[in-house]
């Protein structure tokens, strides 16, 4: 029988709390977003700070105890715990303070992206990044963070300024261009393999008010509409975004009741430009098709960012795989309406997120974040809140995955990743994966952080 572990050294050091497994929060403690995940840690540390990070790294260290990291805890392949070791818990981590004029946030890693949208809001600046309001910032960030403004303010790690970080050895040390500039690198899209990040400061957009929402076709339509889709973002401004997705039309409220449960495509889109303008600009959408539903229309950035959060609560049976995809040919159009058509449960979808325009600025090695030549980041999420459909949920992903692959551009944005081997993750990073092992060996050289997308040190 395993000795338990004697945490009263690590109590006198932190000002947060220690979760054990005969604790009446410990469930609650070490569930996540994804129900299909079902690990049991050995005691999770809410951290208050930074202090109570550095603590429990220097804990684990000198105990030798397997370490994950938790922020918003949404990770699909649920990296956010680690069976029989220690989870270093962000998320009473919640400061946020915004500098209208300097239009700057600095923003503790245990927040959500609807909180940080509803500070920024305030001052009438977005952060870019996201879809789902629940993702926690952290893993939004360190793995590249992809959403609605990524055409006209690039990845969330695109708008990183610095970030202040606890390294596996217990020091604190702030990572920006100026200051140890190699972590600032590999930060940006490497995952946590670095450290833990328990602060980033960010540059902001100024952005208040958008004109988005979905628009749905019948799937006889699919094929054109997808080749519209392609045509029109390709020549559109930076202003104008929209993922694409197929769907089943939930039964309820706000939908009308005739497409209730229809399996159907859609765009949902995010303008950004003048207001005065924005008719103008989805017109020749409209024409379209035209739509069979049509909620565009201006609303809050943070009501965009939260749109789809009552329908994906905490919870549900998650798998999750995803490609990068540089150009949607005639046969990846017809892979795609194959599998789009036979979704197996109303949860389960695929979105193909544009990560052109703003993106593209920056060349390849500029960050971590490799792949800013593709088009498309794709991911296919087989979803469902009982856990019988598993199984079913599990095996269309799978094979709607196998489908896309021979399009693929090779690789995927590794925030949409199960833990699928190293091959993988070489692949996603591409020219950038041998810097990244030289900057984990630098900075983590014993491989402490590996409970993640594990880049291993050189």
């Amino acid at each position: 029988m395993k000795t338990p572990i004697s945490t009263s050294s690590l109590k006198e050091k932190i000002n947060g709390k220690i979760i054990l497994p005969n604790d009446d929060a410990y469930d609650d403690a070490r569930s996540i977003y994804n129900a299909m995940i079902d690990k049991r840690p050995a005691l999770i540390v809410k951290c208050k700070n930074k202090k109570d990070v550095q603590a429990a790294v220097d804990f684990a260290r000198t105990e030798r105890i397997e370490v994950s990291v938790r922020g918003g805890g949404h990770n699909g392949a649920g990296l956010a715990l680690v069976d029989g070791g220690l989870v270093i818990d962000l998320s009473l981590m919640k400061d946020i303070k915004i500098d209208p004029e300097n239009r700057t946030a600095v923003v503790q890693a245990g927040c959500l992206l609807k909180e940080v949208d509803n500070a920024t809001h305030e001052y009438g600046l977005a952060l870019p990044g996201g879809i789902i309001g629940t993702t926690g910032v952290s893993g939004l960030t360190l793995g590249g963070g992809i959403g609605y403004l990524s055409r006209k303010g690039g990845l969330t790690v695109d708008r990183l300024i610095e970030a202040e970080v606890v390294l596996a050895s217990g020091e604190i040390v702030t990572a920006s261009k100026n200051s140890d500039p190699d972590l600032f690198w590999a930060i940006r899209g490497g995952g946590g393999n670095f450290g833990v990040v328990t602060s980033f400061t960010f540059n902001l957009l100024p952005i208040k008010n958008v004109y988005a929402g979905p628009m749905f076709w019948p799937l006889e339509k699919a094929h054109e509409a997808m080749k519209f889709y392609d045509q029109i973002t390709k020549n559109a401004s930076n202003d104008l975004y929209g993922f694409f997705a197929f769907l089943i039309v939930p039964p309820g409220d706000p939908f009308p009741e005739h497409l209730h449960s229809k399996n159907v495509c859609g765009i949902v889109w995010c303008y950004t430009g003048p207001m005065e303008k924005a008719e103008e600009v989805f017109k020749p959408i409209r024409e379209f098709g035209p739509p069979i539903l049509d909620f565009v229309g201006e609303i809050p950035m943070p009501d965009l960012n939260g749109m789809f959060d009552e329908l994906y609560p905490s919870g549900m049976q998650w798998y999750w795989r995803a490609h990068f995809i540089k150009e949607l040919t005639d046969d990846a159009i017809s892979e795609n309406i194959r599998h789009g058509s036979n979704i197996p449960t109303m949860h389960s979808t695929t979105h193909l997120y544009p990560i052109d325009g703003a993106v593209h600025d920056m060349k390849p090695g500029e960050t971590a974040w490799a792949k800013r030549d593709a088009r498309w980041s794709q991911v296919i999420v087989g979803v469902s809140p009982d856990p019988e459909n598993a199984d079913t949920v599990t095996t269309w992903c799978k094979n709607y995955y196998d489908g896309i692959t021979p399009y693929s551009d090779g690789g995927a944005y590794v925030n949409f990743m199960m833990e699928e081997g190293e091959s993988r993750i070489k692949a996603s990073y591409g020219d950038n994966y041998g810097r990244l092992k030289k900057v984990k060996a630098k900075y983590d050289p014993n491989n402490f952080f590996h409970i993640n997308q594990n880049i291993k040190p050189a």
